[in-house]
């Protein structure tokens, strides 16, 4: 028997593959750990609901699953399901959507990945906001585009503007702009007035226009308002991961601009074949439970009241507005110079998980935290005594 012999020295991984971590994960199998030898965790850094997904979305996935077979759908999705979320843009903002421009996707990561692909080419420059979502920069860099991060102030409501996007352009031209409202880690959200400067702008520029709304659904301070409404060419992205607490589930969709549907076909058909069919199912049913989701969301009002009550109460004075999402990004540079090391301790010490600011902002990320307050109102009101006792030995 011959044997074959191994490559000199150890095999290397590929220059776009070297991007950071996402530090969140990582906090969740720290936790992990400390649960596992007999700690009792808050959970308030991961952006899961404590939920489960609505009861009509489960009994739908499990009567399919009686019946037999579960197979392949149709790359874009299953047609009833498309159509259904178009009737979820009339139903919810008034708004016509062509099914034929609904593409269901992989969660809202897989609706990214198929956006980047098919709007940007390697070396496209792409702005996001600071503080934002990190997979946005991280999936970028590893199709070898160049994410271009845009300081926001809190003037701003700490969003993207017409002034501040144009002068990045200027600087150097970018191919697109990305948008979320509610923003993650913020919480805060763009009134109509504000996306639709920033959408004219962008048109103006010539830049692609890409629109996460996965938060949809949990806004408080105000309706929040969708790229469909204003902007027929933009690329929509949204998840059943959170309004409908289905984040294990992976399902997600886009709405696409006119011709471009038959782009992403191709695309899913290559990468993923399909989003799996049982999730697909579950979510068509998922709409028929807006009101068990619409207790859970007041159940985040609640969470949401309990932090901007208790938490200044213990130290916590500064935050950013808590418009919607379930996210609370809190300003603790009065205690530390480095929230990596703070969130640790915090962890270590009153067993409460959060999440250090510079996974979301290398600018200023070492002065915030976030924390998500999806869980129970049991859980918040421990969590901040917990966070209080650690604050008073810091």
């Amino acid at each position: 028997m011959t044997l074959l012999m191994p490559l000199s020295g150890p095999v290397t991984a590929s220059r776009r593959s070297d991007v950071a971590p996402f530090i969140v994960m990582d906090v969740m199998e720290h936790a992990a750990r400390l649960e596992a030898a007999g700690a009792r965790v808050i959970h308030m850094e991961v952006g899961q609901p404590a939920a489960p997904a609505p009861l009509t979305a489960r009994t739908a996935a499990a009567d399919a699953l009686a019946r037999g077979q579960v197979g392949y759908t149709a790359a874009l999705g299953i047609p009833s399901l498309r159509a259904r979320i178009a009737k979820h843009y009339q139903e919810q903002h008034g708004v016509e959507v062509d099914p034929e421009r609904v593409v269901v996707t992989n969660g809202s990561s897989g609706g990214f990945i198929l956006a980047f692909l098919a709007l940007f080419e390697p070396g496209d420059r792409v702005a996001i906001a600071a503080p934002g979502y990190p997979p946005y920069r991280h999936v970028l860099s590893a199709l070898g585009c160049e994410p271009v991060l845009i300081e926001t102030r809190a003037e701003d409501r700490f969003a993207l503007t017409p002034e501040t996007l144009r002068a990045a352009h200027a600087e150097k031209p970018l191919k697109g702009v990305l948008v979320a409202s509610p923003g993650n880690p913020t919480g805060t959200m763009m009134d109509r007035a504000a996306l639709v400067a920033l959408y004219e702008a962008a048109r103006e520029l010539g830049l692609r226009f890409v629109s996460d709304e996965i938060y949809h659904g949990l806004d408080y301070a105000f309706p929040a308002v969708t790229a469909a409404e204003i902007a027929p060419d933009a690329v929509i992205i949204n998840s059943f991961s959170k309004y409908f607490c289905m984040t294990g589930w992976r399902v997600g969709w886009m709405v696409v601009p006119e011709g471009m549907a038959r782009t992403m076909e191709r695309l899913q058909q290559n990468l993923s074949i399909s989003v799996p069919t049982l999730s697909q199912i579950a979510a068509e049913a998922a709409f028929d439970g807006r009101e068990e989701m619409d207790a859970v969301k007041r159940g985040y009002e609640t969470n949401r009241r309990i932090l901007v009550e208790g938490l200044p109460k213990v130290g916590l004075e500064h935050y950013l507005p808590a418009d919607g999402a379930f996210y609370f990004y809190a300003d603790v540079s009065r205690f530390t110079g480095d929230s990596h090391a703070f969130a640790t301790r915090l962890l270590d010490t009153v067993h409460v998980a959060a999440t250090p600011g510079v996974d979301f902002d290398p600018f200023r990320g070492k002065q915030f935290l976030r924390l998500s307050y999806a869980g129970s109102p049991e859980d918040m009101r421990e969590a901040v005594e917990r966070i209080g006792s650690f604050l008073a030995k810091e």
